[in-house]
C-alpha cells in the first residue's frame, strides 16, 4: 500500500463517457500541448500517442512517420467509454521505476467527469515531493483536455 498520496485532478466535459475516452486516447498527440513543461525531450516530441489496447504503450513520439519514441508506459485496462490504466516513467527517474495512472470517465447530468489518479510515489527516492507537483500538472493537462473536446 502506498504512504505517500496520490496526484488527483477532475474535469467535466460536455459529451457522452465514451466519447470523452475517445477524444482522451485517440486525439493525445492533438491535446497534449507541444512545448510545454510535460515533455521529456519538449524540443524532439512531435506527438503523444497511445496504442489502444492492454499491453498497449503510451508513446511521446519523436518521429512522426514511424511513431516511435519513448515508452512512457504500458497500458494496463483499457475499457472505452469507463477506464483507462497506465504506467508512467520519465526519463529522468531511476531505471525500473513507474508509477500508475488510473483515469476514469463517469456520466453526470450533463456530460463526464473524468478523473486522472496517478498513484506509486513510493517507487521513486523524491515521490512525495513529486506527487504534489503532478497534481497541478494534471489539472493543467485535463484543461487542455476540456477545451479540445469543446
Amino acid at each position: 500500500m502506498s504512504t505517500v498520496g496520490t496526484a488527483t485532478a477532475t474535469v467535466e466535459v460536455a459529451c457522452d463517457p465514451q466519447t470523452a475516452f475517445e477524444v482522451f486516447t485517440r486525439d493525445i498527440g492533438a491535446w497534449w500541448k507541444r512545448g510545454t513543461y510535460y515533455w521529456n525531450d519538449a524540443e524532439r516530441g512531435v506527438a503523444m500517442r497511445f496504442e489502444p489496447h492492454v499491453g498497449g504503450r503510451l508513446v511521446e513520439v519523436y518521429d512522426a512517420a514511424s511513431g516511435e519514441g519513448m515508452e512512457i508506459g504500458r497500458i494496463s485496462t483499457w475499457e472505452p467509454g469507463k477506464l483507462l490504466v497506465f504506467g508512467w516513467r520519465t526519463a529522468d527517474w531511476p531505471a525500473g521505476a513507474s508509477t500508475e495512472v488510473a483515469v476514469s470517465f463517469e456520466a453526470t447530468g450533463d456530460g463526464t467527469r473524468v478523473v486522472v489518479e496517478h498513484s506509486g510515489w513510493d517507487a521513486l527516492p523524491d515521490g512525495a515531493g513529486l506527487a504534489g507537483g503532478y497534481t497541478q500538472g494534471w489539472a493543467e493537462l485535463l484543461g487542455f483536455f476540456g477545451s479540445a473536446v469543446r
